[in-house]
């Protein structure tokens, strides 16, 4: 079996500011797949995107309780092609309203950067050299 997309189900408290913020990082939304209730950002074309789903709408799809703000229940991580675009996509991100979530960390072929977005998700964003991993 082999996986053809991957759609990522986040709450937020504003689709519209959400959009923005996304669209200001350099993705598109697939407006098909967009509402009033939930903006899909698409991350990589045909096979990987993120609904942003309002709160009480992203509710209906599970009775488990959606946490709290200030709570962490998830980190994502997103590959780049160079350090210098991690880098550019965390100034920017800041620039539009996240915060930092720490300083670039370099691991021995593996490039970090990171941010807190605006509805308080953290996302590493990394790029692998891979000649330069360790054996």
């Amino acid at each position: 079996m082999e996986i053809n997309q991957i759609y990522i189900n986040l709450a937020v408290k504003n689709v519209q500011e959400t959009k923005e913020f996304w669209t200001k990082l350099g993705f598109t939304a697939d407006e098909q797949m967009s509402n009033e209730k939930g903006v899909c950002i698409v991350m990589k074309q045909g096979q990987i995107s993120v609904m942003f789903l309002q709160e009480d709408y992203f509710r209906t799809f599970s009775e488990k309780p959606v946490p709290e703000a200030g709570t962490i229940q998830v980190l994502l991580a997103l590959g780049l092609n160079s350090r210098e675009e991690v880098d550019r996509m965390v100034a920017t991100a800041v620039k539009n309203g996240s915060s930092q979530h720490e300083e670039p960390q370099d691991y021995n072929g593996m490039y970090q950067n990171s941010f807190w977005d605006i509805n308080g998700y953290g996302w590493n964003i990394i790029y692998v050299d891979s000649p330069k991993l360790p054996e």
